[in-house]
């Protein structure tokens, strides 16, 4: 019998060819435009980021796999997922090295004061700035040690700054000079310069950064997002920014997206906003098409897939 697999994403003519030969009959559809079809009814697979909204999987009785072409599980609805025990794959590992640079990338600009250098160009003011700091012998912070982390860290190596992380139970991790577990997220955070958020969304870690948390770290912190925007307790993450408490801060997610026009965070002079960005590179189809590609041919062959999610802890 032949496995069919809906993609909600085309990622070409050869590349869709070679899914085929695998053995799978294909169907794809518009992810931002996808509702139930009796032609899903049987439906082994489905290769996606987040249709959930129109399309409900509790209608596609035969669904059996999730490959997510995201890192986060989030937008999944887990209560069919758990009930139906539907086997769900991310894509870890494969946005790292983009991110990873861009958490260096905007490192170097609070600390180099890029923004207000730009500033200056755009209104054609010459002006030296004496100001500008050195990430040399810094102490840089990581909560969360998962692949993202790793890639900027290793990156940060060169830069001879001392490299903190924070996971579950302080395992030691390749790039970290030092690991702490999550209960002592405080201690870890009082020796940091610079905090990188980086761990995944989950009911534990929502609202994680608090003015608790916050209070812990060091005056005049530099703090990156690139999680998830619900990591952070936005009314925190603005005051301590109003107070200094957070010098700079480069946000890449918000609890809301896109962000409100009226947030006060789009108007202040010492934050940096991308819009959800940092994970994009010309290399972003090819390795997620790999990892789609390898789990679909280990699925045929009956072998165990790469990078199956654990629901209940959501990563």
């Amino acid at each position: 019998m032949v496995l069919k697999a809906l993609f909600t994403y085309d990622y070409g003519k050869e590349k869709m060819k070679k899914i085929e030969e695998l053995g799978y009959k294909v169907i794809i559809r518009d992810e931002n435009k996808v509702v139930f079809e009796e032609e899903f009814n049987d439906v082994d697979i489905l290769v996606c980021y987040n249709p959930f909204s129109t399309l409900d999987i509790s209608l596609i009785q035969n669904l059996k796999w999730i490959q997510l072409s995201s890192i986060g599980i989030d937008q999944v609805p887990k209560d069919v997922v758990l009930a139906r025990k539907i086997t769900v794959t991310n894509n870890k590992g494969g946005y790292s090295i983009p991110i990873g640079e861009w958490i260096v990338l905007k490192i170097l600009e609070m600390l180099k004061n890029s923004r207000e250098f730009y500033e200056k160009q755009k209104n054609k003011v010459w002006k030296m700035d004496t100001s500008l700091l050195e990430l040399y012998n810094k102490t840089v912070g990581f909560i969360g040690t998962g692949t993202i982390a790793q890639e900027a860290a290793k990156r940060l190596k060169g830069f001879d700054v001392n490299i903190l992380g924070v996971n579950t139970n302080g395992r030691k991790v390749e790039y970290f000079d030092e690991c702490f577990s999550m209960q002592n997220l405080k201690d870890m955070l009082s020796r940091c310069d610079i905090v990188v958020v980086a761990v995944p969304f989950t009911k534990e870690t929502y609202h994680l950064i608090n003015d608790d948390i916050i209070s812990s770290m060091k005056d005049g912190v530099f703090l990156i997002n690139i999680a998830r925007g619900s990591v952070i307790d936005t009314d925190a993450l603005i005051k301590a920014l109003n107070t200094k408490k957070i010098k700079k801060a480069a946000l890449d997610v918000f609890e809301e997206e896109p962000l409100s026009e009226d947030s006060p965070l789009w108007d202040m002079e010492n934050v940096i906003i991308t819009p959800h960005n940092s994970w994009i590179s010309e290399m972003r189809n090819e390795r997620r098409f790999n990892l789609i590609y390898e789990n679909m041919k280990r699925y045929i062959e009956g072998r165990e897939l790469l990078n199956i999610v654990d629901i209940i802890k959501g990563y």
